[in-house]
């Protein structure tokens, strides 16, 4: 388990990543709330699915 990581917050992670692979949209809006990052999401996901999976788990892992 990576340092100032708790089982809570991994837990929360993967709940998020598994909401971002089936709407990208909403994996993002519960990590940062309807910020630039929601809304860059939202535009991708238009453009294609997995543009918009791959940016929503990027956001959700690096946070």
């Amino acid at each position: 388990m990576p340092l100032g990581r708790t089982k809570d917050s991994m837990l929360g992670d993967l709940i998020k990543i598994i909401l971002a692979v089936i709407l990208p949209p909403l994996g993002v809006l519960l990590e940062v709330g309807f910020g630039k990052h929601f809304w860059i999401n939202i535009i991708l996901t238009l453009l294609g699915f997995i543009p918009g999976v791959i940016h929503a788990i990027y956001i959700i892992v690096t946070r």
